[in-house]
């Protein structure tokens, strides 16, 4: 008899909830997993090693595309590892890019906090801020 877990516990074990992991299963992320004589599912540890897999690739950003492609690769090891490079390459240029955007919001928030008159809203520079961003800003165009 095969031994494995119900979905609740695999949900406990992998920290991924009970409808993600369907899901996955509806995705093909995770094949669908054998199932008893009164049609519960069972995980085996190697659904909880792809699960955890998966979490860990959702939490670094990676979109489902990408860790399709990923998981494709651990599944036939034999491949080179340049794909696998190649999408994590994208990645860590997205979180650059994201990064850098993240840094000018935060000067531009600074200097709207730093321009606030705290006193009455003509003289508010958020508010200026922001009137001006919208006069002079692709809404304009």
């Amino acid at each position: 008899m095969f031994e494995g877990v119900a979905i609740g516990q695999a949900a406990r074990e992998t920290g991924i909830k009970v409808p993600t992991i369907r899901y996955y299963e509806q995705i093909g992320l995770l094949a669908a997993p054998p199932r008893t004589e009164s049609h519960r599912r069972l995980y085996g540890k190697p659904d909880l090693r792809r699960l955890a897999f998966i979490r860990h690739a959702r939490e670094l950003g990676f979109e489902i595309g990408a860790i399709r492609t990923l998981l494709d690769l651990q599944d036939n090891a034999a491949q080179s590892c340049e794909l696998a490079h190649e999408t994590a390459k994208a990645r860590l240029e997205d979180v650059e890019r994201r990064i850098k955007s993240l840094v000018a919001l935060r000067g531009e928030l600074r200097r709207m906090a730093d321009d606030c008159a705290r006193g009455h809203i003509s003289k508010c520079g958020v508010i200026e801020i922001l009137t001006q961003s919208h006069t002079h800003g692709r809404l304009d165009d």
